[in-house]
């Protein structure tokens, strides 16, 4: 009885056991493969860089620390860069090189620093000992943000660090700490309490044990932020952080807020510091000759006192102490001291750091929310990097077009489209703008050509008409009938699945429009928990007044109506409510509080309503703004009656949002601050996919039905799209246990597409990668092929061997790419090379099978080929064109092969100095291929294999089918081959020799390398 119990028991258990269970070793790497992420920008607009850092000694080695981006090097003085960090947390606060060593020793600490709602979070400090090439943390996996590393110029085992701390809550693990011995171990210097960091820490260059810290206090929520209180202090360290003193000397009264520290090089009795203070005429910039003994207020302008818990770094110019810029709306620039200050040339707003050249200081490089600009006069003109692609989406959707395009909107820059794949790549001048201000939702209309955008909180919605440019702007507003309404910074905007013209918005309530936006009704009550607590955002920013919209709470944030009952609505809020309705908004249900395990009012970040069921829903929950970084994902299948969670222990960061596949319910994709999870049992095992996928905040993931894509807007990496994720869905236990496996394959389209990319003015752009045109192979193995043979063939359905094809051996999913081509024609050889040679022949559509040969064992998967639908050509077209194409080919062959044996017979007849008979030959080798000039100026007559040649490759390479004159042109090469055939084998006839002349078999030439 007992051992039938265990099996009834193990019945039960074996179909939820998972991949991980059958296959304890496999990790995401193996199981996904070879199936890799693209990235497509865009880099036009670029993103938030959070810090600046220049080479001690090499002035063309420049690093930005990026806001969600990772760590980007330039060797070629800011033209370019290149990611060096994106196995990491992507959040950067701060890069350092060790002055002793700056080649090799770099220092990263992790997690933005300026503190604005939408900040990602750190996860520690690493250190690079090669140059960037291998990482390694080395503590402060609590910390959240680091302001600074500081690194002994006399001791590189020396290092000091400053921890701003958490946002969100109270934490120990911030103020000031240093190492002895290069970062193994720490110790606390300065600490206040759990609610004060460092923002800033600097060192005196003569003597590095004076330190300056920069103490503040500040915290914010969900609902509204503090900056400043009686802790915030400027302190000063003599012995090497060992005491410290604070420097308030001449600091105006009460409480203070955040407080830049920057000490001039080239005198470092001179400090700069920009105070928040109580009262507004005493905030602005402080300057102190005297080492920070005394302080004396130099300037209260609105370009240094603006927002400065999100402007505060100053920096002096190495050469000149009266020279200094402060960050700010614009950046302001000094050359008196801090007396006076005037703009930075124009560039994107938002300055957040600037580093000067080492050898110029007219050379500057400023780092803003619209990316790394450069100047080569101080400052006066300003040009983008345009290769940084950190653009930081909040949402993207997808359209059905061909290819399909993307649609987002980005921080503090804006909304835009543009293509999923194009032609040369997808370039800056591929993306198209259509709406202003912080852009988020942006939704394409079903039917029309119309596009829906905003900007934070609802200030505008847009209903852009793309073929007549018209703009109007349509959000819900208030009326009589209704009280104030509360828009979230992001307001949620949803499309119908059923009516093209049904458009939703929430704010506290859900309103809903029938035609586009022009009237709205309301279907809902207030949907949220309405804690007046929770919406006084005009108190909000603490010394400083910041009531920007970004702190709105109690509001609407998601909404999800069924693909599959127009009556049945999804709404999460802010706040922590989950609403739905059945009956199209007459009646709500709040289905929060049957989710067990969750935390009370935390943010309902996404609902994902599910294709398969009516009454199933995914939602996940964001509890960041509470200092709450667990992940949070919950199904349910009852209209919210019953939640359960599909978090495992694999899953590492705040959750962003969830996609259900559209024909697997078990393949699920959860967006992460940390990058980009996969399930494919339903939640019970999941796995990060890491293939050219950075471990970036992934703020919203969509499924382009059509060509099976997933694509995810990340906040600080751009677009990156996974190009058809179909082969997941078929991953078992029954696959992943067999040897190989092949997926299954839609028919692929043959790409006849001929067209001109101009890449002119591209050469320091970022260039999206376009999707493969190819057909693909897709295959899984059970384990790495290591020892033994392993072959791939391409064969038509009669066995000939069309490609030799180079497998992929690793366990884990495979893929081969065909371009469903024969191999390039075996051209004569003559004194220069034929550019037709390069020109491979499509094979016509059909089934085709891949043959894959692994040790003993063959396995064989069958595919079609087919041509566009809409393409031009009939069949008979089709017959004609093959037929011309593969008789020039065969020609091209025949030809090389009759070279061959003719140069086979001109060296023996020189060996024999056979003179006359040499020159016969060569005679006749002049007409079939050239034998003088070169590949360029030099170029000769074409000769028989350049007619030849031309004109096949001209067939190749046009769509059409031959031209009656290319026909023409065909039977004069032609005649022109039969004659010199006719000549060869007159020749061969004469040709005399004491030793006979080995030569190749046709066959055995055409294989021949």
């Amino acid at each position: 009885m007992k051992n039938i119990l265990v099996v009834i028991i193990m019945g039960f258990l074996l179909p939820n056991i998972g991949f991980s269970q059958s296959n304890p070793k496999v990790n995401g790497k193996e199981l996904f493969g070879d199936i890799t992420a693209r990235h497509i920008g865009p880099a036009l607009m670029s993103g938030r860089i959070n810090d600046m850092e220049v080479h001690p000694t090499n002035s063309r080695v420049i690093y930005a620390g990026t806001a969600g981006g990772g760590v980007w090097k330039s060797n070629d003085a800011g033209t370019t860069f290149n990611s060096i960090f994106d196995d990491y947390c992507q959040s950067i606060g701060v890069v350092t090189l060790d002055p002793n060593n700056p080649d090799n020793v770099i220092y990263v600490g992790t997690g933005e620093t300026w503190t604005r709602n939408s900040v990602s979070v750190g996860d520690g400090l690493y250190k690079s000992v090669d140059g960037g090439s291998n990482w390694k943390k080395i503590g402060f996996e609590k910390s959240e943000r680091i302001t600074s590393v500081l690194v002994n110029p006399k001791n590189s085992n020396e290092i000091y660090v400053g921890v701003l701390g958490a946002l969100w809550g109270d934490s120990d693990v911030r103020g000031v700490y240093k190492s002895n011995d290069a970062g193994e171990t720490w110790e606390k210097l300065l600490y206040i309490d759990q609610k004060t960091g460092c923002a800033d820490l600097t060192m005196d260059p003569n003597d590095p044990n004076i330190l300056y810290a920069s103490m503040w206090e500040f915290r914010r929520t969900g609902w509204s932020f503090e900056s400043g209180g009686s802790n915030s202090a400027l302190y000063k360290s003599t012995d090497g952080g060992a005491t410290w003193n604070k420097i308030h000397k001449g600091f105006p009264d009460g409480k203070l807020g955040r407080l830049g520290i920057a000490l001039a090089p080239s005198n470092s009795n001179i400090l700069y510091t920009v105070i928040e203070a109580e009262k507004d005429e005493k905030k602005g910039l402080y300057r102190s000759d005297d080492a920070g003994n005394s302080w004396e207020q130099l300037n209260n302008d609105f370009g240094i006192t603006v927002r400065p818990f999100y402007f505060s770094r100053i920096v002096v110019d190495p050469k000149d102490e009266n020279v200094i810029v402060k960050g700010g709306l614009f950046g302001s620039i000094s050359r008196d001291g801090g007396k006076t200050f005037k703009s930075l040339g124009n560039m994107h707003s938002d300055i957040h750091d600037i580093a000067f050249g080492i050898k110029d200081s007219d050379v500057m490089y400023v780092g803003t929310d619209g990316g790394v600009y450069r100047s080569w006069n101080g400052g006066t003109t300003m040009e983008i990097v345009e290769n940084l692609p950190l653009s930081q989406f909040y949402h993207i959707s997808v359209d059905d077009a061909t290819p399909y395009n993307i649609y987002g909107g980005l921080q503090d820059n804006g909304s835009w489209y543009g293509p999923s794949s194009s032609d040369g790549g997808v370039e800056a001048r591929d993306w198209n703008s259509v709406g202003g201000g912080d852009g988020f939702r942006v939704l394409k209309h079903p039917t029309k050509n119309i596009v829906y955008s905003e900007m934070q909180g609802a200030e505008n919605v847009w209903r852009y008409d793309v073929d007549k440019n018209l703009t109007k702007t349509i959000q819900p507003l208030v009326t009589k009938n209704t009280e104030k309404l509360r828009f979230n910074w992001n307001a949620p905007m949803a499309l119908s699945n059923f009516q093209p013209d049904r458009f939703y918005m929430g704010s506290q309530f859900l309103h809903k429009s029938e035609d586009m936006g022009d009237t709205w009704e309301i279907i809902s009550p207030d949907l949220t928990t309405n804690d007046p607590a929770k919406q006084e955002q005009e108190n909000s920013g603490g010394l400083s007044m910041d009531n920007s919209g970004a702190e709105n709470h109690t509001t609407i944030f998601t909404i999800a109506e069924s693909p599959l009952d127009e009556n049945i609505i999804w709404v999460g809020t802010d706040d922590g409510n989950v609403q739905v309705t059945r009956d199209g908004g007459k009646t709500w249900t709040n289905t929060v509080e049957n989710i067990v395990g969750l935390p009370k009012n935390i943010w309902t970040y996404h609902i994902e309503a599910s294709t398969f069921n009516k009454g199933s829903a995914y939602v996940v929950f964001d509890g960041h703004t509470m200092n709450n970084m667990n992940p949070y994902a919950y199904k349910t299948t009852d209209f919210g009656k019953t939640w359960t969670n599909i978090i495992t222990e694999d899953v590492v960061g705040i959750t962003r949002n969830i996609q259900e596949d559209y024909v697997n319910p078990d393949l699920l994709f959860l967006g992460t601050e940390f990058g980009l999870y996969i399930t494919t049992n339903g939640g019970k095992n999941w796995y990060k996919f890491t293939n050219n996928m950075p471990s970036v905040a992934v703020h919203f993931i969509d499924l382009q039905k059509t060509t099976n894509d997933l694509v995810m807007g990340t906040h600080g990496r751009g677009v990156i799209i996974i190009d058809d994720i179909s082969p997941l869905r078929e991953l078992n236990d029954e696959v992943l246990n067999k040897d190989v496996h092949f997926f299954v394959n839609a028919p692929t389209v043959i790409n006849e597409e001929s067209g001109f990319t101009g890449g002119f003015g591209n050469e320091t752009q970022f260039i999206g990668a376009s999707k493969s045109k190819n057909f693909q192979l897709k295959y899984f193995l059970k384990k790495r092929h290591t020892f033994g043979k392993m072959s791939l063939e391409i064969q038509d359905m009669l066995g000939n061997v069309i490609s030799e094809m180079g497998p992929g051996k690793s366990k884990g999913i495979n893929i081969v790419n065909w371009n469903y081509s024969r191999k390039q024609p075996k051209m004569a050889k003559g004194k220069t090379f034929s550019f037709s040679g390069f020109t491979t022949p499509q094979v016509p559509a059909g089934t085709y099978k891949a043959v894959l040969t692994k040790g003993k064992e063959t396995y064989e998967h069958t595919f079609e080929l087919i041509y566009d639908k809409d393409s031009p050509l009939n069949e008979a077209d089709r017959k004609l064109k093959n037929e011309t194409i593969m008789l020039l080919y065969d020609m091209t062959q025949e030809l090389a092969y009759l070279v061959y044996e003719l140069d086979e017979m001109i060296a023996k007849a020189e060996a024999d100095k056979n003179s006359k008979m040499e020159t016969k030959l060569n005679n006749l080798k002049e007409t079939l291929v050239i034998t003088t000039g070169d590949n360029y100026v030099g170029s000769a007559e074409p000769q028989l294999r350049e007619k030849i040649g031309n004109l096949y490759s001209k067939l190749v390479l046009s769509y059409d089918k031959p031209s009656p004159t290319e026909l023409d042109n065909l039977a004069i090469v032609m005649e022109r081959f039969e004659e010199a055939k006719t000549e060869f084998s007159k020749l061969k006839k004469k040709f005399k020799s004491s030793e006979g002349i080995a030569v190749k078999t046709y066959q055995e030439f055409l294989e021949s390398k």
